[in-house]
């Protein structure tokens, strides 16, 4: 069979909470045109409950199997109602429109399980993005679509999305991608282990010579919700913040006050103002005191630099002894002015303390807002939840998968050094000082991200590692004839659904 043209290729990423999107593949990879909350809305009618129960008091049913739902269910909202239709559901800019406005919308997450919750919902976010965002059109649809999901889904359910995909929307060609394997792609590997922070919890996927280790793939229920709750309850120390939250000329409720805090400690991560330090106390670089070798300045071409910091250095020796000082204390308490809903809100060093709930989930039992779970339910640390998982792994793959410890997610890129704080709480599960030590056992771990060559990707290449690394897929397996691992429209008309599972050989 012939190739699809670059330009018609649809690549579709769906996470647990966010859907990403692109149309085309070129020879400069593109990131995701369409970025939506995997989330829709249905507006709520008199007598109807908010808790999936309807008035009778009666369970409405749900379409996926519940028996495939992990351990830890996400406590993100679902609503089911099977007499509802694709259309009836608010998706995208009609949903966001829609709570500004105050109407009484009932919110469901289909995917926040790792699985598919609820076909319908499924359908009518996939067709707004398919549809409304990307402008296909479905008698005329030329496009072969390849859909990254989570790791681990069933047979019977990829067969439901094949089926779904050819026969609602008319798809050209259709291939599935396990997250992880998009994620391990984007950074060049084949071997390593990804561990995807998501808003509710961190999925930990062993990989080894280009399969996913199933049997020992695993998560932990600590997330980014959490890390913004705890960060939100530090942030009711400082007196900026909460002066911004709750002026004293016009008081706020509680319920207002918390709210503040925790949109404006996802703003502080959002912005980059977040750095995780590693396990144990870190040096900091001294400035350069002076340069001595000229001759070596000239040849590395760095003469402009150091003319310009003699220059700064002289304009701060005539600074006032108060500047001086003032300097010296925003130095010490890494002082940072945030511009947020119209304020300036100062806050320091304990903004660096957002991920201390990945580490040690312990911290959140203080907190009021965060539900306390049984001492036998309590998350495990991220870096034990790794260890443990890549413990399992065998002995002789161990010491590749620790070359590509890879941590992404949301968080990627955007909190600075999380992939080396990571790397120094993981020493425990790495043999030192071994007596008999032999070419099997793992001497270190390697962070793995995203290479730099990928222009398009920079500066945010490690949170969109599996939208880059599906893009990476599609333009091999949509182009080259002799890799065939795609289902087609005729091979769909002739084997049934079933076909994605021939077409995909890490489904066997």
């Amino acid at each position: 069979m012939g190739s699809f043209r670059d330009s018609s290729v649809l690549i579709v990423e769906t996470g647990r909470t966010t859907i990403r999107a692109g149309l085309g593949v070129h020879e400069l990879l593109k990131a995701p045109a369409v970025e939506i909350l995997a989330r829709v809305g249905f507006r709520q009618v008199t007598g109807e409950s908010s808790n999936g129960i309807d008035t009778n008091g009666k369970q409405l049913s749900n379409d996926s199997d519940v028996s495939r739902l992990p351990s830890s269910p996400s406590r993100l909202p679902y609503h089911s109602n099977p007499t509802a239709k694709v259309n009836d559901y608010l998706v995208g800019t009609q949903l966001d429109e829609a709570l500004a406005t105050g109407q009484e919308i009932l919110i469901s997450w289909p995917f926040a399980d790792g699985d598919v919750r609820d076909w319908t919902q499924a359908e009518a976010l996939w067709k707004y993005v398919i549809f409304n965002q990307l402008q296909i059109k479905r008698t005329q649809n030329e496009s072969p679509v390849i859909l990254s999901m989570p790791a681990g889904l069933s047979r019977d359910l990829l067969e439901q999305v094949c089926q779904l995909f050819f026969e609602r929307f008319n798809v050209a060609g259709f291939a599935v991608l396990e997250r992880p394997m998009a994620q391990i792609y984007a950074t060049g590997l084949l071997s390593g282990v990804v561990v995807d922070i998501g808003y509710e919890q961190s999925d930990i996927s062993p990989i080894y010579d280009g399969f996913i280790l199933q049997n020992i793939r695993t998560s932990t229920a600590i997330g980014i919700r959490d890390c913004e709750n705890y960060l939100a309850n530090i942030l009711r120390s400082n007196q900026s913040v909460m002066a911004a939250a709750s002026p004293p000329d016009s008081p706020e409720d509680s319920q207002t006050i918390q709210q503040f805090l925790l949109d404006f400690a996802q703003h502080i991560w959002k912005e980059g103002l977040v750095r995780v330090p590693s396990d144990g106390q870190t040096a900091d670089v001294p400035e350069d005191e002076g340069v001595t070798d000229i001759a070596a300045v000239l040849v590395a071409g760095k003469e402009k630099a150091v003319i310009e910091t003699g220059m700064k250095k002289k304009a701060t020796a005539k600074a006032s002894a108060a500047e001086q000082a003032r300097a010296r204390e925003i130095e010490a308490l890494d002082l940072v002015t945030v511009e947020f809903r119209g304020q300036s809100i100062t806050v320091g060093k304990e903004r660096h303390r957002f991920c201390e709930p990945l580490f040690d989930p312990t911290l959140l039992k203080s907190i009021q807002q965060v539900p306390v779970n049984n001492t036998q339910d309590q998350p495990l640390p991220l870096q034990d939840a790794v260890g443990l998982a890549v413990r399992q792994a065998d002995v002789n793959q161990r010491e590749y998968i620790w070359q590509g410890l890879f941590v992404t997610g949301d968080l990627g890129n955007r909190v600075k050094g999380i992939g080396i704080a990571l790397q120094s709480r993981l020493s425990p599960y790495i043999p030192s000082n071994s007596e008999q030590p032999t070419d099997m056992q793992p001497r270190l771990i390697r962070v793995a991200s995203v290479p730099e060559y990928f222009a398009e990707f920079r500066e945010k290449g490690d949170r969109l590692a599996a939208f880059l690394g599906t893009s990476i897929v599609a333009k091999i397996i949509f182009n080259e004839s002799q890799v065939k691992s795609f289902v087609s429209k005729p091979e769909y008309d002739e084997k049934g659904p079933h076909a994605i599972i021939e077409m995909s050989p890490a489904l066997f």
